[in-house]
């Protein structure tokens, strides 16, 4: 007469019960994918698709290179994390704040010296820091101020300022 036998209790079920109470441990029955090569679940989109950016950099033509980088890092406080010259002579930087990047790059004035810049664009910065302190920042610095530190009804205290080729940034406190 043949005894049953319990059927053993598995490495694999034991495994999936871990995974299940740590989600960030992987169970060991799953293959790995190759580094290179991260599992993307498949998202049936609406078409045709909108678009999807990681990041995004705005990029501003200056007069003066040195002297926005000066007014950049000085009187607002950005890191240069790039610079890019040819020849020997400096063209553009990346300028950083937090997480945050933008780049300027040297004018070469081939569509005239006098041109406007600026017009009808902004920048728009939400931070977690003061704006008044960041005011008083700029004016020790001698930037321009276009609007002083003021709540607005959106629930925000907002500052604004103009670079010196006429670049506008607004940069919002949430309140």
């Amino acid at each position: 007469m043949a005894t049953r036998q319990k059927p053993k209790r598995t490495v694999r079920r034991s495994v999936k019960k871990a995974a299940a109470k740590h989600p960030r441990r992987r169970a060991a029955s799953k293959p790995r994918a190759a580094a290179s090569a991260p599992r993307r679940k498949f998202v049936d989109r609406r078409q045709p698709e909108t678009l999807r950016l990681r990041s995004m950099t705005p990029t501003f033509t200056v007069n003066d290179l040195e002297e926005s980088i000066a007014w950049y890092r000085d009187g607002l406080g950005f890191v240069v994390s790039e610079r890019w010259e040819e020849g020997g002579k400096l063209q553009g930087v990346m300028l950083k704040a937090g997480s945050c990047a933008f780049a300027l790059s040297q004018d070469d004035f081939r569509k005239g010296r006098d041109r406007e810049k600026g017009v009808g664009f902004r920048i728009l910065a939400d931070t977690s820091q003061s704006v008044d302190a960041l005011a008083e920042r700029i004016r020790a610095y001698g930037g321009k101020i276009i609007m002083e530190p003021a709540d607005m009804p959106w629930g925000a205290r907002s500052l604004a300022v103009e670079d010196p080729d006429g670049f506008k940034i607004s940069f919002n406190e949430p309140r």
